[in-house]
């Protein structure tokens, strides 16, 4: 069973009630995931791909390729 949850540390600390189904379990593995982003989060990031050089000159390369099949005969 894979149970997910999203925690707020405090003090550098969290503390995880199992589920009952989990009662008598003997390992549990515990995955900590620092890249929880909220959508405001992700827009930004968004925002700011318009002015990455890597990323417009990837867009530019994309648009190069299909730019050179619109040319050619099928």
């Amino acid at each position: 069973m894979t149970v997910r949850q999203v925690y707020n540390p405090k003090n550098n600390q969290i503390i995880i009630n199992l589920p009952e189904t989990f009662k008598g379990k003997k390992h549990v593995v515990v995955t900590i995931d620092d890249a929880v982003d909220t959508k405001a989060e992700k827009f930004l990031q968004i925002k700011n791909a318009a002015f990455d050089p890597l990323f417009l000159a990837d867009v530019k390369s994309i648009n190069d390729d299909f730019e050179r099949l619109e040319d050619e005969i099928l």
